[in-house]
């Protein structure tokens, strides 16, 4: 479906995406943000040209975590996305109102539609990657990005109570639908690093290794608890982070080929 949906729409003359990544879980509150924020920080570290699609129009977060304000530029022909202090392209809503916190009431088709314009009407220019914050859940609006934006491939976001539960699998089932390959899991909130030794700690667990595997899903990745990337995230500074996190993951989005899916 995702290949040969009569829904696609054409993206702005001056954008020239090479792959699009949806980071989509089968709920909210589960640190879809986070991911895609730390793989397009990643990216754009490896030195890849990098862009993100806030798509989760009622619960935006994408430039508090960059420390975004203000609104974005706009001609007659297009519409410019903002940019991070290391180069990253974000369009949100939350960049184009006067009050960031005021909530949206919108009905699905307005949200959309509004998303559908992150496509047409902005302009990202020469982009490797493409990250979209995808909205929780399996229903409408994901519904309205797989079937018009060129979402090459997945990856999925869980907290520990979620892990190999129907919530993991009404996404994978929903990337089956769309006929697009899961390229990784990522289990948030799965350790914490014991500040005395060092020792993770698996307060809720730790997962049985190749669990997912049944899925097609071959990468999986942990974020642990930490405080410092939680504070990071908070003063609009995650790109000032150190470590490691999710590395696994970005060499295999780097590796992947959309034409040989």
């Amino acid at each position: 479906m995702s290949n040969f949906s009569p829904f696609r729409v054409k993206a702005h003359d001056l954008s020239h995406v090479k792959k699009v990544i949806a980071v989509m879980s089968g709920k909210g509150g589960v640190g879809k943000s986070l991911t895609t924020s730390l793989l397009a920080v990643n990216a754009a570290r490896n030195g890849k040209k990098v862009a993100i699609i806030d798509a989760d129009v009622t619960g935006p977060s994408i430039p508090h975590i960059f420390g975004l304000s203000g609104s974005v530029k706009a001609t007659d022909d297009a519409i410019f996305p903002a940019t991070s202090r290391g180069g990253i392209e974000i369009i949100s809503l939350n960049l184009m109102t006067d009050d960031p916190s005021a909530p949206v009431i919108w009905r699905g088709p307005v949200i959309s539609g509004l998303i559908k314009q992150f496509w047409t009407d902005v302009a990202y220019g020469e982009i490797d990657e493409l990250y979209i914050d995808m909205p929780p859940g399996t229903g409408d609006v994901p519904l309205t990005v797989f079937q018009s934006l060129p979402v090459d491939a997945i990856v999925t976001v869980t907290s520990p109570q979620d892990l190999v539960s129907l919530i993991v699998e009404k996404a994978v089932r929903m990337a089956e639908m769309m006929e697009l390959p899961i390229l990784g899991e990522v289990h948030n909130m799965a350790y914490m690093n014991c500040p005395h030794c060092g020792e993770k700690i698996y307060p809720y667990g730790k997962a049985p290794k190749g669990e997912l595997s049944k899925y097609g899903i071959k990468i999986e990745e942990e974020l642990p608890i930490d405080p410092e990337l939680a504070s990071l995230c908070d003063q609009g500074k995650i790109e000032e982070y150190r470590g490691g996190y999710l590395e696994n993951l970005n060499k295999a989005i780097s590796a992947f080929d959309p034409k040989a899916k």
